[in-house]
């Protein structure tokens, strides 16, 4: 069964940087997608960077483009999500997600992933 645990979120200042963990687990991630989303309260739950594990191709939503950078370490089944020049548009709960199989042009639809992270609180403060 995989199971996928985010970490590192926490409070920070407008203009500062954070970095979340996504430590995946239970599968060999060799073959699959992983996507970063986030929740604000109020708002439905919104796409922010993916990554495809085998080759490592990346894709940003326009609202992160620039500031944010997503990685994977195979060695530790983790993928990464680093924030830049944050603001108070930033603070939301941030979600971890897998899916095997992605229908063409979807990456960024959250119905395409199968498998989500409890999430981890990012407050950014003005």
């Amino acid at each position: 069964q995989v199971q996928l645990v985010e970490s590192g979120g926490g409070l920070v200042q407008a203009g500062g940087s954070l970095r979340l963990s996504c430590a995946a687990s239970g599968h060999t991630f060799s073959g699959y997608y992983m996507g970063w989303f986030r929740q604000a309260p109020g708002k439905e739950r919104a796409f922010v960077a993916s990554i495809t594990w085998s080759d490592g191709s990346t894709l940003y939503a326009d609202s992160v483009k620039g500031r944010a950078t997503i990685s994977r370490d195979n060695a530790k089944n983790t993928v990464y999500l680093q924030l830049n020049s944050m603001n108070p548009d930033d603070t939301a709960v941030y979600y971890c997600a897998a899916a095997t199989t992605i229908s063409p042009g979807r990456i960024g639809v959250k119905y395409e992933y199968d498998t989500w992270g409890q999430g981890t609180q990012v407050t950014v403060s003005s």
